[in-house]
């Protein structure tokens, strides 16, 4: 087994994202949009409404979909690079590195973890296209 020590230290950036469980999607999409003024950006399929609370996002997702009652997003500019380092210092891996959607300006990948604790992260790509030469 490989010391935990052993693989270098990821590059884990700032929190980009946090996923809240909800029961009511349409209750809570309402109290953080009209009563806590936050900007809704979007809501989409399966029951998942996302909005910007100062450039982090939040996403509210029925509790249905298998959310624990929360999840931290990381932001890393090498997603393969940082997901073979969580691994190696001993992450439990729940979903390996994967596009979970292709947006307008970018596509989003994700790779999915359980810490010491068993509290679902995340580590999060935005993957855009090379400028036009």
């Amino acid at each position: 087994m490989t010391s935990p020590t052993a693989a270098p230290a990821p590059a884990l950036g700032r929190i980009g994202q946090i996923a809240l469980s909800v029961q009511d999607l349409d209750r809570a999409t309402a109290f953080y949009r009209d009563t806590l003024g936050l900007k809704h950006l979007f809501t989409a399929p399966p029951g998942m409404a996302f909005f910007d609370c100062g450039g982090v996002r939040l996403l509210l997702g029925k509790e249905e979909l298998g959310h624990t009652p929360f999840v931290l997003y990381y932001e890393v500019a090498d997603l393969q690079t940082a997901h073979a380092a969580i691994a190696a210092r001993g992450a439990t891996v729940i979903g390996a590195p994967h596009r979970v959607a292709r947006l307008p300006d970018h596509d989003l990948w994700l790779g999915e973890y359980r810490d010491s604790e068993g509290h679902a992260f995340a580590l999060m790509h935005e993957v855009r296209p090379p400028a036009a030469a």
